[in-house]
């Protein structure tokens, strides 16, 4: 058996019978490695040596942990809170309906800029969704929702629009390979070319937020209650002060293009104003790195399972072997390479580090099996992003988990993994595969 499919395959499975994520990881990564050939040793030796790939993230989320924990100290989650919940005339769920869709916009507005406008990437999370929890919860919002709500945000802008993160997706990376696989792209309109899978991504959406997770979901709102810190008083300066060091934060890290030295700044900024008190930072620096800690472990652990998988070299094996079952039929060959792509993307948990693994292979047999250009650029774009929702070690998944996870009531697997899944990724191999038929 293929090694990527064997350690892919296992670590899905571990993870949808509620193993931690990052058991399921490591013991996929050790299932990879033996198969591959590489031995307990040569295993372990890659997966040690891919650890580093997710230090740096997996750091950012801590820093940004302990800073959300300073916006809630700073009363800013309730002050929202209250502001919204007035809107609605009482300090109960009924009659929300219009502040639960100016909600969902904003946060899909948020989402979206942050990969193009405004691109700090999934830095915004940890930042804005906890302090909307309160909120969310008394409006009994089903987080599922918000979580497909999201990952649409930070996906469909960079597979389809190039600009920011969209434009080193579309121009660097997927344009570049297919042009250094042979195909002269000079005529492509990326943006054409992935038009109609962008249109499953809407699809997906649309189903999620007007049929699967329409009803109202129950959470215990003592426990939002007492993470965001409902005792906490706040003042106008508290309140300014928040604003202040969220816009510092964000104006550093687009500065120095760093989310470490961001956050920084803004847990230095409410230590120095005084709204956390200097005796009590350390504490509070340590509560949020806590919060924070499941995510980074998962992000470094995918980060060694991403080596072992290329260093058995079985990525590459499964790419040509696909290319051998396809045969002369453009429909077969198509549905092939998006799951291959699919596959390799859940595996390596980045759309961005599976584009050159596949173009090489699949752009000179879309180009024997007849495809136009813009087929081919099409099959290799989608083939990339699928996989991106749904993995268990992707960002785009990891993200929303970080945010609506801070009181314990939202499971990555079941609330984030499995619903983006089923509203993207199916949609996408639909969408995708009727693309490079009519293209």
């Amino acid at each position: 058996m293929n090694a990527v499919i064997a350690a892919v395959g296992i670590m899905l499975i571990l993870s949808l019978c509620r193993v931690h994520v990052v058991v399921a990881l490591i013991v996929g990564a050790l299932a990879g490695g033996l198969i591959g050939g590489l031995g307990v040793e040569g295993t372990l030796s890659a997966f040690n040596q891919g650890l580093g790939g997710g230090a740096t993230v997996a750091l950012s989320y801590a820093l940004l942990g302990a800073f959300a924990v300073a916006i809630a100290k700073s009363g800013l989650a309730h002050a929202l809170a209250d502001k919204v919940l007035a809107l609605v005339g009482r300090q109960d769920a009924q009659g929300g309906g219009a502040v639960k869709w100016v909600l969902i916009v904003l946060l899909l507005a948020v989402s979206v800029s942050s990969q193009n406008i405004l691109p700090i990437h999934i830095a915004f999370i940890p930042l804005l969704v906890p302090p909307l929890l309160y909120v969310l919860t008394k409006l009994s919002l089903d987080r599922r929702l918000i979580a497909c709500v999201i990952t649409f945000g930070l996906i469909t802008p960079y597979m389809f629009l190039p600009v920011g993160f969209g434009g080193i997706f579309l121009n660097e990376i997927l344009l570049a390979n297919v042009t250094k696989a042979g195909v002269d792209v000079s005529g492509v309109s990326v943006t054409q070319a992935m038009a109609i899978p962008a249109l499953g991504m809407l699809f997906g959406l649309l189903v999620a937020v007007l049929f699967s997770y329409r009803k109202k979901r129950v959470y215990d709102l003592a426990r939002i209650e007492q993470v965001e810190r409902a005792d906490v008083q706040y003042n106008p300066l508290s309140l300014l002060m928040a604003g202040v060091a969220i816009a510092a934060a964000f104006a550093v890290q687009l500065w120095l293009d760093s989310m470490i030295i961001g956050a920084l700044v803004g847990f230095v900024i409410f230590s120095v104003s005084g709204v956390v008190r200097w005796r009590e930072a350390d504490d509070l620096f340590t509560e949020g790195m806590k919060m924070m800690a499941m995510i980074g472990f998962i992000m470094i652990a995918a980060a060694g399972f991403a080596e072992v998988m290329k260093a058995t070299g079985e990525v590459k094996t499964l790419v040509d072997a696909s290319a051998a079952w396809i045969g002369h039929s453009k429909a077969v060959g198509a549905l092939l390479m998006l799951l291959v792509g699919l596959l390799v993307t859940m595996g390596i948990g980045s759309s961005f580090s599976t584009v050159p693994i596949i173009a090489a292979i699949f752009v000179p047999l879309g180009m024997q099996l007849g495809f136009s250009p813009l087929a081919i650029v099409s099959i290799v774009g989608t083939a990339g992003a699928l996989g991106d929702a749904g993995s268990p070690a992707s960002d785009s998944t990891l993200g929303p988990t970080s945010g609506l996870n801070v009181d314990g009531q939202h499971n990555h697997i079941w609330d984030t993994v499995v619903p983006t899944f089923l509203h993207y990724n199916l949609p996408l191999l639909v969408f995708g595969w009727a693309a490079a038929m009519l293209l």
